[in-house]
Formats: C-alpha cells, structure tokens, sequence
C-alpha cells in the first residue's frame, strides 16, 4: 500500500481545499515572502495558464520563463515546460516539490564532455596514431 503524501501534516487535498493566506503560513519563509510581495505578469499568466488546463480550456503546453514561480498544491500533476536559458524542459509537478521553486527543477547547466584531440589540436597530439 503506497503511503499516503502530507506536506507539513496536511493531505494534497485539504492543501488544494486551503485558502491562499492558510496556505502561506505553511511555506517556508522565502516562499512566503515571495509570494506575500506580489504576482509579477509572468507569474500571474502561468498561474491563469495553470487553472485554464485544469479546467479544460486549454489542452496545449504550459511554457514559463518564470524559473522563480513557488509550485502550488493546484499546479501538482500537470507537466510544465521550463525555460533553462537554452530550451523548456519539461517538469511534471509531483506532490513533493510543493513549497519549491520551477527553476530547481530545470538545470540550467550540463555536463562538459571534451572530445579527443584531433590533428593539429596541440603540439603533443601530432604524436598520436590515427588508427
């Protein structure tokens, strides 16, 4: 039997059920303070996009500059397209990056893998066999 998800003693539905200021008191601080200071546009329209695709009048992608967007209860279970500075990686929205932020979920580095020296590279790869 899988364990039932609660964030801070609380189920995803009396979460979803909360108004927004009882549901603020239970983020941590920078996320309250962030969302306490205000919805810039960016926010507001993926917010607008959110509850268009929960209630079915929009079934396209949900794409988001907004790296800086705390994932709310109503977002868990949709697929968000984030942008990290090159393409939108999509993020799907689990329970337990409620209180998170996008961004930290769409890295925005990778791994460099160098190829091998080829001719002319350096001075000490004329040396190297081809074969």
């Amino acid at each position: 039997m899988p364990r039932e998800y609660r964030y801070r003693g609380y189920t995803l539905e009396q979460l979803k059920s909360m108004s927004t200021e009882s549901l603020l008191q239970l983020l941590p601080s920078r996320a309250r303070r962030s969302l306490n200071r205000g919805v810039s546009e960016e926010k507001r329209k993926l917010l607008e996009d959110v509850r268009a695709t929960i209630s079915g009048e929009y079934s396209g992608q949900i794409r988001t500059h907004a790296r800086d967007m705390v994932i709310l209860p109503l977002m868990v279970g949709l697929t968000i397209h984030v942008h990290n500075g090159k393409e939108f990686v999509p993020v799907e929205i689990k329970p337990e990056m409620v209180g998170r932020y996008l961004g930290e979920f769409a890295i925005t580095n990778k791994k460099v893998v160098h190829g091998t020296p080829g001719i002319g590279a350096s001075r000490s790869s004329l040396y190297v066999p081809l074969k």
